[in-house]
């Protein structure tokens, strides 16, 4: 493979990221074909040591989304986090994916569980005083008031995992990168 055959794969396999990310990547690999050549090799000698560029795009594009997720911590950073981890590896796709899916399921139905909570407490503590509760109008607005608290509970806890599940996504992801890293590194 070619220098431009390597570096139009490469910059295919990033389309979609920022054109200054871009730009920074292909220099970087660029780099590494002008110091190749300096050093007497061919250019299809520098691309085999290389690797494929899709893979080296799917990682570049994994680190881009880590990074992002550890400067903003919010749900967009988060699925791109972890759907760039996810593309990292085909194969554990395979194991991952289905384990990653009840995960998010099992979240999703506890936030959903607290926003149901929330509203039915907030019903109980309007509705609950006029309402003629056993205990009287002050048993019905506390009891409002302690399931609206459990809500957001409930809430703050599952927030907290998502956080714990998105970090440990991104450790797995560097811990793949890193255990594919050396064999990149002796071939170049």
């Amino acid at each position: 493979m070619t220098r431009a055959e390597f570096l139009t794969r490469l910059k295919r396999g990033l389309a979609g990221m920022p054109a200054s990310a871009i730009t920074d990547i292909v220099a970087d690999y660029e780099a590494h074909f002008a110091d190749g050549l300096a050093a007497g090799r061919t250019e299809a000698d520098v691309a085999a040591a290389l690797g494929e560029p899709e893979r080296l795009a799917r990682e570049q594009r994994a680190e881009q989304g880590v990074k992002r997720w550890e400067e903003a911590k919010n749900p967009s950073a988060a699925a791109g986090a972890i759907f760039a981890i996810v593309g990292l590896g085909a194969i554990d796709i395979l194991f991952l994916l289905p384990l990653l899916m009840g995960v998010l399921g099992t979240l999703f139905a506890c936030f959903m569980a607290a926003i149901g909570i929330f509203v039915a407490g907030g019903v109980v503590t309007a509705v609950g005083p006029f309402a003629g509760q056993p205990g009287g109008p002050a048993v019905a607005f506390l009891l409002g008031i302690g399931l609206m608290a459990t809500a957001t509970a409930l809430a703050a806890v599952t927030t907290l995992l998502s956080i714990w599940l998105v970090n440990g996504l991104v450790w797995f992801g560097r811990l793949h990168y890193r255990l594919l890293k050396p064999a990149i590194e002796t071939q170049v």
